[in-house]
């Protein structure tokens, strides 16, 4: 039987049990390649969870800051709304005060034409049962007088010897014809009626005579002084209806007055209720709505200050794995470079006796390596299939850790290029996933800002019209103000001009009846006067004098009536220019402040628009960089997987070869050293 296939047959017998017992440096080269490939997994892994740590932060944080900014803007608005009900409060307080004091001057107007009225009814009363009386008296004597003359006798002589009315009455009263009371009354009534004659005499009125001595005289004195009563009795009752209609009058438009105004006061105070309960209100939601923010504030600057430590030490520990792989690099380069020879007289096959055997195991190695080649597609393994084959045929120097040397180079270069690779998968990873969420978020801002600033516009816009409304509405109240003022200004003329006229009227008519009365009262005339003619004259007069009283207490109760509207719409016009005017200096400070917030979001938006552009420029050179690759990621990995456990079988191959060739010249040089001392 050949030599080589007796030690290949050898070395298959005894391949299961020389399986443990490889060569230690080989097995030193292992586990630091073992260890490489962990704490590549352990980098990975670590990878993965920090970028769902950066996920986490960047959500997080982008997140605080829409809440902040919405805070702000929340703050913004409940703070413009709360100034906002103030200056209502305040325009209401305004309003409220004129109407109290409004009230307040009516009630008080009402009350002392109230009291004014009292006292009017009770004089006129008094007078009224005053001249009832006299008028009583004066026919109760005139029919004395008319039955004594009747009689004739000596009551009569004695009334035709007085030589006046007061003797007239005494001698009445003597004959128990008239009661001492109602005499004096006469002789009152008598001396008042002399006294308005001699005040008519300075008038430049005729004089009449109180008494003649003839027969008739007394009886038409006293029917005079009857006519007089009646006359005044008659005057005093219409004074009374005039002052009861213009009372009435008065008293109704001050109800009203007082009706509307109270109407008006409790809408304005319900008005500032509700603008009090909305302002503590909005300073409720103010005071939460700055607590929300301070803490929001706050924990993005704890959120900040987590995310940096946990960069920092996700970035130390990569640098101390990548610390570690470069050691155990450096010591297997280290070992692989030094050890070579002294392994290979420590644990080499004795070539010169199983030269064979060894080519076999090489062959064997380089087969292994080709069909790995073969199977990956690998030229990098094709072409170490070559180096390794080229080696073995040198035959120069120690072949197994020539081929071994090459397959551990080629096991380096594949684990380096797996880290490389895991280095920039990560880097590619974190870049892509940074970069897609910048573009999320500046995609979000702009399209956030552009909503804004076309919210803002619409409001600003809307706000302007509002103002625009506001101030032609202003305008058309002071234009209408003035419009009254001119109207009012020529109604008080126009009063005053035929108010008078009307006075002057009633008087001179009152004055044509006095004269007109005191001469046909008379009764010396010198000529036979026309007294029916006259009568109805002085009828027609007293009708003239009542149409002319009427007209001017009409024309009085509607220029105060005029003047109350005109205060009271004035007053209204005040208060409707006040709040008007508040409402347009609020809503033109806001359309600024919108107008000014416009401009800092268009800003903002140009800026952020520039930040998009440079980052998706960014995320273009990034994806060719890491998506344009024919091979995946996942693919190189499960690849280079594969090679590598192909390799360090294939170096098993080697070591096992190689440890049973080194006790297979151990027992032969044993074996020729018991030869030799024999």
């Amino acid at each position: 039987m050949n030599f080589a296939v007796v030690l290949l047959l050898v070395g298959f017998a005894f391949q299961g049990s020389q399986a443990s017992s490889v060569d230690p440096i080989a097995k030193v080269l292992q586990m630091i390649g073992d260890l490489q490939g962990k704490i590549i997994g352990e980098g990975n892994d670590a990878q993965k969870v920090y970028d769902e740590f950066s996920e986490f932060c960047e959500d997080r944080s982008r997140s605080v800051g829409f809440e902040i900014k919405s805070g702000k803007a929340g703050v913004k608005d409940l703070t413009a709304a709360i100034a906002k009900e103030a200056a209502t409060a305040d325009s209401l307080n305004a309003k409220i005060e004129e109407l109290s004091a409004a009230i307040a001057t009516d009630e008080a107007d009402l009350k002392a034409a109230t009291e004014i009225r009292a006292k009017e009814q009770a004089a006129f009363e008094a007078e009224e049962k005053e001249l009832s009386d006299v008028i009583g008296t004066v026919e109760r004597a005139i029919g004395i007088l008319e039955k004594e003359l009747s009689k004739g006798g000596a009551s009569m002589m004695q009334l035709q010897s007085a030589n006046s009315v007061v003797q007239a009455l005494a001698v009445m009263v003597e004959a128990t014809s008239l009661s001492s009371a109602d005499a004096t009354k006469l002789t009152a009534l008598l001396q008042n009626s002399q006294e308005s004659a001699d005040s008519s005499d300075e008038m430049g009125a005729p004089a009449a005579k109180v008494y003649e001595s003839k027969s008739g005289g007394i009886i038409a004195t006293m029917q005079d002084l009857y006519d007089k009563g009646e006359a005044q009795l008659a005057e005093a009752r219409q004074a009374e209806t005039k002052n009861v209609q213009a009372f009435e009058m008065l008293a109704q438009t001050l109800n009203d007055e007082i009706k509307y105004a109270n109407k008006d006061l409790n809408k304005a105070k319900s008005a500032l209720a509700a603008s009090a309960e909305t302002k503590a209100t909005a300073e409720g939601d103010l005071a939460v709505t700055s607590k929300d923010l301070a803490e929001d504030i706050k924990g993005l600057a704890t959120l900040h200050q987590d995310c940096m430590k946990g960069a920092e030490d996700f970035e130390a520990e990569t640098k101390s794995r990548a610390e570690e792989l470069h050691a155990l690099a450096t010591a297997k380069k280290i070992i692989g470079e030094s050890t070579s020879g002294a392994a290979g007289q420590s644990y080499s096959f004795v070539q010169v006796s199983m030269s064979s055997r060894a080519d076999l195991a090489n062959f064997e190695a380089v087969r292994f390596v080709r069909d790995l080649a073969q199977k990956h597609g690998s030229t990098a393994l094709a072409q170490l299939s070559i180096r390794m084959d080229a080696a073995m045929r040198g035959n120069s120097g120690d072949v197994f850790a020539k081929v071994k040397g090459l397959i551990s180079s080629m096991i380096e270069k594949l684990l380096a290029e797996a880290q490389a690779d895991a280095t920039e998968k990560a880097y590619c990873d974190k870049e892509m996933a940074e970069t897609e969420t910048k573009k999320a978020d500046k995609e979000a801002a702009l399209e956030k800002l552009s909503t804004s600033i076309d919210s803002m516009t619409a409001k600003s816009a809307k706000l302007k019209e509002e103002v625009a409304t506001l101030q032609g509405e202003l305008a058309a109240l002071a234009r209408a103000q003035g419009e009254m003022n001119k109207l009012r200004a020529e109604e008080k003329g126009a009063f005053d001009v035929n108010s008078a006229e009307m006075e002057k009227g009633v008087k001179g008519v009152q004055l044509a009846l006095k004269v007109l009365r005191e001469y046909y009262a008379k009764d010396d005339k010198s000529h036979s006067s026309a007294d029916g003619a006259g009568s109805g004259i002085i009828g027609l007069l007293e009708v003239c004098e009542s149409d002319f009283s009427k007209g001017l207490a009409e024309m009085i109760a509607a220029e105060e009536s005029a003047v109350n509207e005109y205060e009271k719409t004035s007053k209204e016009n005040e208060i409707v220019k006040a709040t008007k005017g508040q409402d347009v200096k609020y809503k033109t400070k806001e359309a600024k402040g919108l107008d000014k917030d416009t401009a800092e979001a268009t800003a903002d938006k140009a800026g952020v628009q520039e930040e998009l552009d440079a980052v998706n420029e960014y995320y273009k050179g990034i994806k060719e960089r890491c998506i344009a690759k024919a091979e995946t990621y996942e693919e190189r990995v499960k690849r280079r997987t594969a090679e590598i456990a192909g390799l360090k079988e294939a170096l098993s191959i080697l070591d096992g070869e190689a440890m049973f060739l080194q006790r297979s010249a151990q027992h032969t040089l044993r074996g020729a050293r018991i030869q030799a001392h024999a």
